[in-house]
């Protein structure tokens, strides 16, 4: 089994991070092998995994602008079998510098096929934007997984993110699906979080995953001591959330395998 997964949404603070740092963990204590990339400038995904991007030599920007091998920039985390590709702000100029380079938006899927065969999930974390480096991330993938917050203004930018999806499927990635729509920050007692997710399910029949987030303390913490939430606090609701969310997704591909 083997997996290429892009975490993506344009809007930003909607757990794309927290949901890759967190089903990579859980990919790693199903006894499988996980890689994470943290393909954002902010690299979030970096310092919630306790790296620091300005002692390492080499980050994600390194790769794809100056050609060096993923394998090289790989770093182990705490989690056995998890391990990740840091990002730093460096990345913030790869797009620009990526704009005069031949098929551009294939750039992350060349650097990513040595590598293909060693694990079992590979999981992009993407920025919040639809540039090109979420491009090179959904032409690199097999899935997109779109976390989406259970706000006000949820479905803003939902047709966008789709009709990305649906032209890279078209003119470079024919394979390109979608996982799924995971809720997120999900507050049980909020009206507004019931209506937002029936709301959802009525435009997006058959794509929102069963497991669901909810707004957890523990959840937010996790990320300031650089570890993943089976690690600071396995026994928090936030860490059950996205077992429940590894589990299924587990499930949908041994499903698909057969």
């Amino acid at each position: 089994m083997r997996k290429i997964v892009a975490i993506a949404n344009q809007k930003g603070g909607v757990g794309k991070t927290t949901t890759a740092i967190n089903l990579g963990a859980g990919v790693a204590a199903a006894d499988r092998k996980a890689l994470l990339i943290d393909m954002d400038p902010q690299s979030n995904l970096t310092s919630g995994l306790g790296l620091d991007s300005a002692a390492l030599e080499g980050t994600i920007y390194t790769a794809l602008i100056e050609g060096m091998p993923l394998k090289k920039l790989v770093r182990a985390t705490e989690l056995s079998g998890l391990e990740a590709i840091p990002s730093s702000r460096n990345l913030t100029g790869a797009e620009l510098e990526l704009v005069d380079q031949p098929e551009r938006e294939y750039r992350l899927r060349g650097l990513l096929e040595p590598l293909v065969g060693l694990y079992d999930y590979i999981i992009i974390d993407c920025p919040p934007s639809l540039g090109l480096l979420t491009v090179n991330a959904l032409v690199a993938a097999e899935s997109v997984l779109i976390p989406l917050q259970c706000e006000f203004f949820a479905l803003e930018g939902m047709s966008e993110l789709m009709s990305t999806v649906k032209k890279v499927r078209s003119a470079f990635n024919s394979m390109l699906s979608i996982e799924g729509i995971v809720f997120t920050m999900v507050d049980e007692r909020s009206n507004l979080t019931a209506q937002v997710m029936a709301e959802v399910k009525e435009f997006f029949p058959g794509a929102v995953l069963d497991s669901s987030v909810p707004r957890n303390i523990r959840l937010a913490e996790a990320p300031s001591f650089g570890k993943p939430i089976l690690l600071y606090d396995i026994r928090s609701r936030g860490a059950e959330a996205y077992l429940s969310l590894t589990r299924e997704l587990l499930k949908h591909e041994a499903q698909s395998a057969r």
